[in-house]
């Protein structure tokens, strides 16, 4: 159990990478790994931000980015994370977070190290439209 005394800061939610509010209604909880991300490159400042593509370990269940060069499951791109989410890279504790499933994405507002690429698009075709 952690009660490490912090303070957050919260401020206004970046999603101008949807180009619809479709499918943003229908979103699945899901958990994700912060021991499977990056600092500096998959999220700065302890934020993993919005519009991120994720794939499922299938070891675990649980979420990290998608990879195409890996072979436990990250390598199948299942959506891109909705809400933001505070990681903390010195901790290993789990991190509830929301799935977008299905929608219209605005490829060129996705922030940095999205990780969309050309594999992912085909694993999300018939899910997402990128405009």
């Amino acid at each position: 159990m952690d009660i490490t005394v912090r303070t957050e800061t919260f401020g206004v939610e970046d999603r101008s990478w949807l180009a619809s509010a479709h499918g943003t209604t229908a979103t699945r909880t899901i958990t994700i790994d912060p021991s499977l991300f990056t600092a500096g490159t998959h999220f700065a400042g302890g934020k993993l931000r919005s519009g991120t593509v994720l794939a499922r370990v299938t070891a675990t269940g649980l979420y990290g980015p998608y990879d195409n060069t890996k072979s436990n499951g990250q390598e199948v791109a299942a959506g891109h994370l909705f809400t933001s989410v505070q990681l903390r890279a010195t901790t290993d504790q789990k991190a509830p977070a929301a799935l977008m499933e299905h929608g219209f994405i605005r490829e060129s507002r996705l922030p940095s190290g999205h990780g969309l690429d050309a594999a992912a698009k085909t694993d999300l075709a018939g899910k997402f439209t990128y405009r």
